[in-house]
């Protein structure tokens, strides 16, 4: 039967000298059943024979002989099979009843114990070849099962010592050499690649493809040419393709699994790549504005004494004032933007320490709201009388280094001559610090990204001055506290900036955690 589909397969692909080379290997095919099914019989006769010439001249009798013969009839049925052994059982027969049933050396054939004999060797015969070959037919499906789980563990064994950098080539090697095949095809979906070895990998290419959009498995139209879906999951993420010695369908979803995992591990390990040059780029960033934020305030201190010694000298002229003034602001606003940066990358290091207490939060808003008073010009500051009786577990410089950037966007965006409130509350665990003001409001395109440094919305840059950090100075904080910041802004009323932190005492025990975590991956 596998030399019909091989001859029908090859006659699609290569109608002429195809053909010519598949019947000829089915001739040769045919010719080694029919020769190993005459040495099989030959070998039956020639042990019949044996044991007939030993049995007839040392004068045994019947039922010896007979278990003799029943023996080879049992021999033959389990090495070559059937046929073989019904041939030699019906030899058999009629030398036991030529020799050893009396009269001996005459022919008996209408005696019935001939035909009890032919009919017990027979059934013996069809029995235990019948077994036999279920047997032996077993022990090839679980050999070739063991083999194939063998050149799995390998194939998994191998897939983890890959190069990160090029996996689809690699693993279509890897499936050529060690199960064999023909040619192998990957095809990644998620690259949009296609990576194909062997000679067949023109047609493989196609196949895997095929079966990626079609979400099924495919057969090729050349023998044993199959392929299988790549799933993470229910997901599919691509196909793969081969062509050569037929691989049983567990062995092909199993290798496919595999490829699969080799592709995801391959991205995974980019996508760890990518964050830790981003981490290492991060930490240069931030070492190099800190570097440059000190290296500025030096300068920055003379500028500004000496802009101020000249505006309270009081010796120059108009214009020459007005240059002082603009020196003094220029210079003033440098200031602010170098003690950002130096905020931020103090929060931004990872080796940064919170000096932790417990804090009242109606002191940490009074704090705030006291350095800003020159800035808030008598605007009316409502503070909840709630906050009075909260407080929180944290840093009270970097807690109030975050009020102290609500309270500035607050002051310089709302509408002038308008309150505002700053509240505390507590919900789900959390203490949140609440600072809402009147004015125009925050893009939705916008309320995330505010928080991002350097970022400001295309509205609030002609309103204010300012450097885009304030805001993710304030996300840092709270992220180092374990806390979170929002914003919530509508045309009638106004914006909020939201800032939670977890109770005082969950924040502790969070800490501990923490640290004791920390301890134990230390030693």
């Amino acid at each position: 039967m596998d030399g019909k589909i091989e001859l029908v397969t090859d006659v699609a692909t290569q109608p002429a000298a195809g053909t010519r080379a598949n019947r000829w290997t089915n001739y040769r095919r045919a010719a080694r059943v029919v020769l190993g099914i005459w040495r099989g019989c030959f070998a039956g006769l020639a042990a019949v024979a044996l044991v007939t010439f030993g049995a007839f001249r040392l004068h045994l009798n019947l039922s010896t002989t007979g278990s003799l013969y029943f023996l080879i009839v049992v021999m033959v049925s389990v090495i070559w099979g059937f046929w073989e052994a019904s041939v030699t059982s019906l030899v058999a027969v009629n030398c036991l009843n030529y020799f050893f049933v009396p009269p001996v050396l005459t022919w008996r054939v209408s005696d019935p114990q001939n035909w009890v004999a032919l009919a017990t060797f027979e059934i013996t015969a069809l029995t235990v070849s019948r077994l036999s070959t279920r047997v032996q037919g077993q022990a090839r499906v679980e050999a070739r099962q063991r083999m194939e789980i063998e050149k799995l563990y390998e194939l998994s064994r191998r897939i983890l010592l890959l190069d990160r950098r090029t996996i689809g080539p690699q693993v279509v090697a890897l499936i050529q050499e060690i199960f064999g095949t023909e040619s192998a095809a990957l095809f990644d979906a998620t690259l949009a690649r296609l990576d194909a070895t062997g000679s067949r990998a023109n047609d493989l290419e196609q196949l895997a493809r095929g079966a990626y959009f079609q979400d099924s498995t495919l057969e090729g139209q050349s023998a044993h040419a199959s392929a299988h879906v790549l799933r993470l999951g229910s997901r599919p993420v691509g196909a793969i393709a081969i062509c050569g010695p037929e691989v049983g369908r567990l062995t092909m979803a199993s290798i496919a699994s595999l490829a699969a995992i080799a592709l995801e591990r391959a991205r995974s390990f980019e996508t760890e790549s990518r964050a830790e040059a981003a981490r290492q780029t991060e930490q240069l960033r931030t070492a190099v504005l800190d570097s440059l934020a000190h290296a500025f305030k030096t300068p920055l201190t003379a500028i500004r004494t000496a802009s101020s010694g000249l505006l309270e000298a009081g010796r120059l002229s108009r214009d020459d004032l007005e240059m002082a003034a603009l020196i003094d602001e220029r210079a003033e606003h440098l200031n602010r933007l170098t003690t950002e940066l130096l905020q931020m990358a103090k929060i931004d290091a990872a080796e940064v320490r919170l000096r932790r207490e417990r804090i009242s939060v109606l002191t940490l808003i009074e704090d705030a709201v006291e350095r800003h008073r020159e800035q808030l010009h008598g605007r009316r500051i409502d503070v909840s009388d709630s906050a009075s009786y909260l407080d929180v577990w944290g840093d009270r410089a970097i807690l109030g280094m975050a009020l102290d950037q609500f309270i500035d966007n607050a002051s310089k965006y709302s509408t002038p001559g308008s309150s505002i409130s700053v509240i505390a509350g507590e919900n789900l665990g959390e203490i949140v610090i609440a600072v809402h003001n009147d004015g125009p409001p925050i893009q939705p395109a916008d309320r995330e990204r505010i928080f991002e440094r350097f970022y400001r919305a295309e509205d609030s840059r002609h309103r204010a001055p300012g450097t885009g950090l304030g805001l993710s100075i304030a996300k840092k904080a709270a992220e180092a506290h374990d806390g979170r910041t929002w914003v919530i802004s509508g045309e009638p009323g106004g914006t909020t900036f939201f800032f939670a932190l977890p109770r005082g005492i969950k924040a502790e025990i969070r800490r501990q955690s923490g640290a004791v975590a920390r301890q134990g991956s230390d030693r």
